[in-house]
């Protein structure tokens, strides 16, 4: 069965936002913004287990 790039992106989109956030969450750590880097390092999980409770929601 052939993937197209689409179907690749609305598999895996949670987890590519969480990648971008943690990304973005050790870039303001490492430039200083301690705080804020903590705050946006919080949303990885968060993405995640959203992504998870929605999917679970959608099979039932």
């Amino acid at each position: 069965m052939k993937k197209t790039m689409k179907d690749f992106i609305e598999a895996y989109y949670p987890i590519l936002l969480a990648f971008i956030s943690f990304l973005m969450s050790v870039t303001l750590w490492f430039m200083g913004n301690k705080l804020e880097g903590i705050f946006v390092g919080i949303w990885v999980p968060s993405i995640l287990s959203l992504s998870i409770a929605i999917r679970q929601r959608r099979k039932k």
